[in-house]
């Protein structure tokens, strides 16, 4: 409850590691950020075959060992960009918006982890859209972290 839109609602904290298969690695010399996609697959938006964008972060830096946990809003002293999410809708500034699970017995969140050459000119309130086709040709890296959370009981 700690990472959930119910509960704490803070973002939890990630440490990145290189690995090639089973063994470490170093970074590649040419990493220049991280960006960061949360998305609920379970649910479709508006009736499409879009699921629900729960929250996104790119521009940070690729010097960063991690992320802490409980990220601000908005633009972050090192760069950090808060993307499009739940909690960016209306002009809001972004920022994260964790599990919530609406119908059904279980959703499965997935948090995608990109490694990147280039430094995104995108602003805030960019579409998931536009943030993957910048991205697209960039990412030297990937990975990809996923949990159920289990809807609460009706009352």
């Amino acid at each position: 409850m700690r990472n959930a839109g119910r509960g704490e609602n803070k973002s939890p904290a990630f440490e990145f590691h290189w690995t090639l298969g089973p063994n470490p690695g170093a970074a590649p010399d040419n990493l220049q950020t991280y960006a960061i996609i949360f998305h609920d697959v379970e649910n479709s938006t508006n009736k499409t075959t879009t699921d629900t964008l729960h929250w996104s972060a790119f521009n940070i830096p690729g010097t960063a060992k991690g992320l802490p946990e409980g990220l601000g809003p908005g633009d972050l002293s090192d760069g950090t960009r808060n993307g499009p999410g739940i909690a960016a809708r209306g002009g809001n500034p972004g920022a994260y918006f964790g599990p919530g699970a609406g119908p059904g017995p279980i959703h499965h969140y997935l948090f995608e982890f990109y490694a990147l050459d280039t430094k995104l000119d995108l602003p805030a309130n960019t579409s998931r859209e536009d943030l993957l086709k910048a991205m697209d040709g960039h990412v030297i890296g990937k990975a990809a972290y996923y949990g159920r959370f289990h809807a609460p009981p009706a009352q």
